[in-house]
């Protein structure tokens, strides 16, 4: 493709690669230097003056490490004349950050909004955030993609006549709701309440999940405190069989080792927005490479990328 030029920082190089290939366009190299006093110093090592360029970089632990990496490497090719500077982020791990619900607390999502865009950030493509508000934090355009139709396609295999899309909370309804149009079931929720990062409660599950095979659908899977919290609600009601789907697979501290020893739980399904993520025992993981490829080229083109993340 001609005038993109396309980098990736240290967080995911193998997503970026991917990417890249559906893209038909090469990935440069980035020089990426620490000091004797950890200060990191970050080199954009092919022309950037006057193209259209992508930097790729999830936030992903270490967040804060690669948060600085992605700045960096924005100031970078802002300072080399880039035309246009895309920040694409697969996961933006600071969306949580999204409300002031406690005294003296600050709102992290929108302070690194405010830090790409003020260190060059022209444009940013993500993909499901975990709070849709976070889409207003920023001053650019933002494209927010999600990845039902790729999990969708997935689950579209199973037999669904008795199938239920179930949502953990009521924030996450409207997506479920949508998933649920995709692949044509009931869609059921969960009524949530989080005391802590790892202390929920959930309270009952509005709708009919007796009988019915379940699929678990949210944004993204951490410790996986929500999904064991809601399997004791969905064995309560009868649920027959249960399967997990999220978008962002973050599995810290054993999830899936935990998850997997359920024996309700057929399957996990994620996409590769995180790294280290890879199909085995229970768990599949589908690329999300050709939707962030397609809208880049969109993006590159001047076309719609509406379509992309439209669920009618």
């Amino acid at each position: 493709m001609r005038d993109i030029t396309v980098f990736s920082g240290s967080a995911h190089p193998e997503l970026a690669e991917e990417i890249c290939a559906h893209l038909g366009t090469p990935l440069h190299p980035v020089r990426l230097r620490r000091f004797a006093n950890d200060v990191l110093e970050v080199q954009l090592q092919a022309n950037c003056r006057e193209r259209d360029v992508f930097l790729i970089q999830p936030l992903v632990p270490p967040v804060q490490e690669h948060l600085v990496e992605l700045l960096l490497m924005l100031d970078a090719a802002r300072g080399a004349s880039a035309a246009r500077i895309t920040a694409v982020l697969p996961h933006y791990a600071y969306a949580r950050s999204d409300k002031k619900d406690a005294p003296r607390i600050s709102i992290g999502a929108r302070l690194v909004a405010d830090l790409m865009v003020a260190a060059g950030a022209s444009r940013v493509l993500t993909m499901t955030l975990h709070s849709p508000q976070v889409h207003g934090f920023f001053s650019v355009p933002v494209d927010h993609l999600h990845a039902l139709r790729e999990l969708a396609a997935y689950f579209r295999r199973l037999d669904l006549s008795e199938t239920v899309v179930v949502s953990p909370d009521l924030g996450n309804a409207k997506e479920a709701a949508a998933f649920a149009r995709l692949l044509g079931t009931g869609v059921a929720m969960g009524a949530k309440q989080r005391f802590s990062d790892d202390r929920v409660v959930i309270g009952s599950v509005i709708g009919d999940v007796t009988g019915k095979d379940v699929i678990v659908l949210d944004d993204e899977i951490a410790k996986g405190t929500t999904v064991i919290e809601l399997l004791e609600r969905l064995r309560e009601r009868g649920a027959r069989s249960v399967r997990v789907a999220c978008t962002h697979g973050l599995f810290s501290s054993g999830a899936v080792e935990r998850l997997s020893a359920i024996p309700e739980i057929e399957e996990i399904v994620c996409t590769n927005t995180v790294p280290g993520t890879k199909s085995d025992g229970k768990l599949t993981v589908l690329s999300i490479a050709p939707a962030m490829a397609e809208a880049m080229r969109r993006i590159h083109d001047g076309e719609s990328v509406s379509t992309l993340f439209t669920t009618s």
